[in-house]
C-alpha cells in the first residue's frame, strides 16, 4: 500500500496538526510506503528530511507577513509535482484544505483512488480575523468546503467538530469521528521527573505548578489565563505557572505579565521540545490550563491526561467535547472570575482532585499505536471499496456504450 499524507505546513514548524501527520506517518511506515507532501520554509535545509522514517516531498512557499505559516506553491514547483505524478499512491489523506491538500484531492480524482480528509480546525475563526467582511468570509469558507466535499470521507477530531462542519460549514461528504492521540507515555518515576523539573526551573518541591503548553499566541486566550492567575494571587493562592512554547505574541504577553505583576509567579519556559522533557513537565503540573476557544481538539490535553494531569477548559470550547466536566476534566464558565474559582476549588479539595486525575488518565489518554492500527484497516477498506466502485462504473459504462451502439444500429 502506498499512502500519501498532504499538509500545508510541516516541520520545522510545529503545531498539533504537524504532530498528527508525523505520528500517522511514523506508524504507517512500519506497514506500508508513506510519503508526506508538504511545503518547505525559507532557510530550512531539506537534508534534515532524511532523518525521518518516511519520504517527504516538499514544494516552495512564500512567507506570510505577521503569520506563523507560509503560503505553499505546489503548482509552480516541478520538484513537487514530478514525485507526486510518479508516486503511484493507493490512497490520499489530506490534513489541510489549501494548496497542498487540494493537490492531493486532485491526484486522487484523476487516478480514481480514495481521498480522505481530517477536519482539524475551525476555519471560520481564521477567516473572520483575516477578511472581516462576511461575504468574503463566506466565499473563502465555501471554497474550502469544495475541497472537503470532494473527498470520499471526512474524519472529524471529535463530535463537536463533526456537528460544526455538518450544520454550519456545509459539509456533505460522509463524516465520522476519528480521535487524536499522543505518543507520550506515563513517566516511570514521577518523583524523579518532578526533581528534574524543579532543578530546571528553580522550583521548590512543595510548590503548586500550573501549566500551559502551546503557541504563545493570544488566539489561545493566554491573556485570559494570565488575568485569572492575577485573581488567584489576589486571593492568596500560591502557585507557579509555566507557559511552555513560542509564538508571535511572546513580547506582548511578557509585557502583560509585567503589567499584572506576575513576574515572580509566571515562568516563560520557551520551547520545550523533547518528548521526555514535556512528559516530565506535564507530570510535575497539578493542573493544565487550556482556556482556548480556538482549538478543535488539541493534542496537549491528551498529553496532560497521559500524566494524570487534569485540564481546565472553558464552556463552549469544542476541544472539550471529549471530556466530562467534573469527572475527568473541569469546564469553567467563560469569565476570568469563574476560571479562577474553578482552579481554586479543585486545588483545595485533595480527594476530588485525586479522583479527577485518575479518571483523566484512564478515560482520556489514547496512544497513537492503537489509533493508527485502526486507520490502516480503514485505508485498506477504502481502497478495496473504491476499486469495486471503479470496476462497477466501468462495467456500467461498457454496457451503456453497447446499448447505444445497438440502438444506433437499429435506427
Amino acid at each position: 500500500m502506498k499512502v500519501g499524507l498532504f499538509i500545508d505546513t510541516f516541520y520545522p514548524m510545529v503545531d498539533g496538526v504537524v504532530k498528527v501527520v508525523d505520528n500517522y506517518a511514523r506508524r504507517l511506515a512500519k506497514k506500508c510506503k508513506v510519503t508526506v507532501f508538504c511545503p518547505t520554509v525559507k532557510g530550512y535545509n531539506t537534508e534534515e528530511d532524511k532523518k525521518y522514517p518516511y519520504e517527504i516531498v516538499r514544494c516552495t512557499s512564500l512567507p506570510l507577513p505577521g503569520q506563523d505559516y507560509s503560503l505553499p506553491l505546489p503548482l509552480a514547483d516541478p520538484a513537487y509535482n514530478v514525485p507526486l505524478i510518479k508516486s503511484g499512491l493507493d490512497i490520499v489523506h489530506i490534513h489541510s484544505p489549501f494548496a497542498v491538500g487540494t493537490s492531493g484531492v486532485f491526484y486522487a480524482k484523476t487516478h480514481a483512488i480514495p481521498a480522505i480528509a481530517t477536519l482539524h480546525s475551525q476555519f471560520r475563526q481564521d477567516f473572520e480575523r483575516t477578511f472581516r467582511l462576511e461575504p468574503t468570509v463566506k466565499m473563502a469558507l465555501n471554497t474550502l468546503m469544495m475541497t472537503f466535499n470532494s473527498c470520499d470521507e471526512c474524519w472529524a477530531v471529535n463530535s463537536a467538530i463533526k456537528e460544526l462542519y455538518e450544520t454550519e460549514y456545509g459539509l456533505t461528504s460522509p463524516c465520522k469521528v476519528m480521535l487524536n492521540a499522543t505518543d507520550h507515555v506515563p513517566v516511570a518515576d514521577p518523583a524523579a521527573a518532578a526533581a528534574r523539573v524543579n532543578q530546571r526551573f528553580g522550583l521548590a518541591p512543595d510548590e503548586t505548578v500550573l501549566l500551559f503548553v502551546g503557541r504563545i499566541n493570544y488566539l489561545k486566550k493566554i491573556d485570559f489565563a494570565a488575568r485569572s492567575l492575577r485573581i488567584l494571587k489576589d486571593r492568596g493562592v500560591k502557585f507557579k505557572m509555566i507557559f511552555a512554547g513560542q509564538g508571535l505574541d511572546e513580547d506582548r504577553f511578557a509585557e502583560l505579565i509585567r503589567e499584572l505583576h506576575l513576574e515572580n509567579d509566571v515562568i516563560m519556559a520557551g520551547l520545550v521540545g523533547g518528548r521526555e522533557d514535556l512528559q516530565d513537565l506535564y507530570s510535575r503540573a497539578k493542573l493544565f490550563l487550556f482556556p482556548s476557544l480556538y482549538d478543535a481538539n488539541s493534542l496537549v490535553q491528551i498529553e496532560a491526561a497521559c500524566q494524570s494531569t487534569p485540564t481546565v477548559f472553558l464552556k463552549g470550547a469544542r476541544t472539550a467535547a471529549t471530556v466530562a466536566d467534573g469527572v475527568n476534566a473541569l469546564v469553567s464558565e467563560p469569565t476570568e472570575e469563574a476560571y479562577a474559582d474553578t482552579i481554586q476549588a479543585i486545588l483545595a479539595d485533595d480527594e476530588r482532585y485525586d479522583r479527577l486525575a485518575k479518571a483523566a488518565r484512564e478515560q482520556l489518554y489514547l496512544d497513537w499505536d492503537t489509533v493508527v492500527d485502526g486507520v490502516y484497516q480503514l485505508y485498506q477498506e477504502k481502497i478495496a471499496a473504491k476499486k469495486k466502485d471503479v470496476e462497477a462504473n466501468s462495467l456500467t459504462n461498457r454496457l451503456r456504450q453497447t446499448f447505444l451502439r445497438g440502438a444506433e444500429a437499429n435506427q
